[in-house]
């Protein structure tokens, strides 16, 4: 039954993006199927829900809490679906659903088929730690999608391709003010988490945890340097794209890079 459960919840997320994806289509090709707007937030909220009761049963154990390394993916996109969702009652981030949404369907079959548990016990500032982490990490993520997306725009307007997808995005200075927008509350999660990391993690040396809070340094540098080329010298444009994708990726490493190692590599 939890099989099931996970793999209807994934197909929920799947038609989400599905229908996010015939939304835009419709703009460019009135012909094709459309389904009504409110299908789509029907998909994805009926999808979170389910996830939500999923990581219930997979994160809190007897033992403690599993954050092995496809439950914490699991998290991380339940999260990333959950802040989108609710961004898109207020933004124009629905073109986001189309690649969210997938990936969330895809970590919760991942988690399906190779997740075993490792509960540990975790103090409650350890806890707090690492959900800063966790919510830092996922609003980089929709910061590193809305950069791909930004430099699409930015090569079809610098080629003059247009398309169903392409038309349909905000304008190209809207789409650069919702990627600062996220990044700068990216990076305030970001540093509220490195800080609490040094306050209450013991022996950060001893715990294989070098490496990762390294790169999460590293990272965190170069975030602070693109907000603040952004401030004092107006960066923008593939500037702004590629510090924002290297900090993700140095993030990432340290993120989940760490954990791949310990847990399946080893």
């Amino acid at each position: 039954m939890y099989t099931f459960f996970t793999l209807s919840t994934a197909l929920l997320y799947s038609l989400a993006g599905i229908a996010q994806y015939l939304q835009l289509a419709k703009k460019s090709h009135p012909t094709r199927l459309k389904l009504p707007y409110w299908a789509v937030k029907f998909f994805a909220v009926t999808a979170l829900l389910g996830h939500t009761i999923i990581l219930q049963f997979s994160l809190h154990l007897e033992q403690g809490i599993n954050l092995s390394f496809f439950n914490t993916g699991s998290l991380v996109s339940w999260l990333v679906a959950l802040v989108l969702l609710i961004s898109s009652l207020r933004q124009q981030v629905d073109n986001l659903f189309i690649a969210v949404f997938p990936m969330a369907a895809l970590v919760l079959v991942l988690q399906t088929m190779f997740a075993h548990p490792e509960p540990k016990p975790y103090a409650l500032g350890v806890i707090s730690h690492i959900l800063l982490s966790i919510l830092a990490y996922s609003i980089f993520t929709l910061a590193a999608f809305q950069a791909v997306l930004l430099q699409l725009q930015n090569n079809a307007l610098k080629n003059n391709i247009g398309g169903g997808f392409l038309n349909s995005l905000p304008p190209l200075q809207t789409m650069e003010r919702l990627l600062f927008e996220m990044l700068w509350t990216g990076f305030i999660l970001l540093s509220a988490s490195l800080i609490s990391g040094f306050v209450f993690v013991e022996d950060i040396f001893g715990q294989h945890l070098v490496h990762k809070s390294f790169l999460s340094l590293v990272s965190w540098c170069v975030f602070a340097t693109l907000l603040f080329g952004r401030i004092f010298w107006g960066w923008r444009g593939h500037k702004a794209i590629r510090w924002t994708i290297g900090g993700f990726l140095s993030l990432m490493l340290g993120f989940f890079g760490s954990k791949l190692v310990l847990e399946l590599l080893q």
